[in-house]
């Protein structure tokens, strides 16, 4: 970076800054939510759901300093790529704090029923997504495409952790008709984990977009 910032300089920072904000919120709803899952800790649940708002209020405020920058900053080339990138990644991180929520109001329904003998491999399926997220948001800050492309290949992870669990959980309900209700709760759980790891892959495809100008969408890996 230069010694003389432009005047755009300082909104990029400040956008690049609501981004992170906004991710690591996101983050910490999924670890909640999952504490919650394991703990049966009904109040942080319930604390999950009561902070989306802010996650909301937050990215109001990226789309809002987007447009200005837009409007005002009459960014080049490079920046007008981080500004569309910041744009479209946004929503996404809002999308994967409402999963986090949803999974938060599975818990609550779980806790009003006997706990099952075990929750399998969910907080493993977890760490995971938290991990792609955490990941996503570091190829983001350092315009790094070859770490976006590296993180969007563990979508393959989570994707077989969520059929190997999908399976067992169907095999449990079969064999034992009195978990139905707990195990289709816990099949929502882990479906809205396989959705967040989709949202860090779309994240990751605009990283890619920002710092070397390839749209990779659909593309098959092969062509990377």
């Amino acid at each position: 970076m230069t010694d003389h910032l432009r005047p755009i300089d300082h909104d990029l920072n400040r956008l690049r800054d609501k981004l992170l904000l906004l991710g690591g919120r996101a983050e910490t709803a999924i670890a909640q939510a999952i504490r919650a899952l394991v703990e049966r800790d009904s109040a942080l649940a319930e604390q999950v759901i009561r902070e989306d708002d802010k996650i909301d209020q937050l990215e109001n405020e990226v789309d809002e300093l987007c447009i200005d920058i837009l409007v005002l900053r009459q960014p080049t080339a490079s920046d007008l790529r981080f500004v569309i990138a910041a744009v479209k990644t946004a929503p996404a991180i809002e999308r994967i704090a409402d999963h986090a929520v949803n999974i938060a109001r599975h818990v609550l329904r779980l806790n009003q029923e006997p706990q099952l003998r075990i929750y399998f491999d969910i907080p493993e399926m977890a760490r995971i997504v938290q991990q792609m997220l955490l990941d996503g948001l570091d190829a983001f800050t350092s315009h790094d495409a070859t770490k976006a492309l590296e993180t969007i290949r563990h979508d393959d992870q989570a994707d077989a952790l969520y059929k190997r669990l999908y399976d067992e959980l169907i095999q449990l309900m079969v064999a034992d008709p009195s978990t139905v209700r707990r195990g289709a709760e816990l099949l929502f759980i882990i479906k809205h984990l396989e959705r967040i790891a989709d949202y860090v892959t779309n994240i990751c495809e605009q990283i890619v977009y920002m710092a070397r100008g390839e749209v990779i969408k659909h593309r098959e890996w092969s062509e990377l």
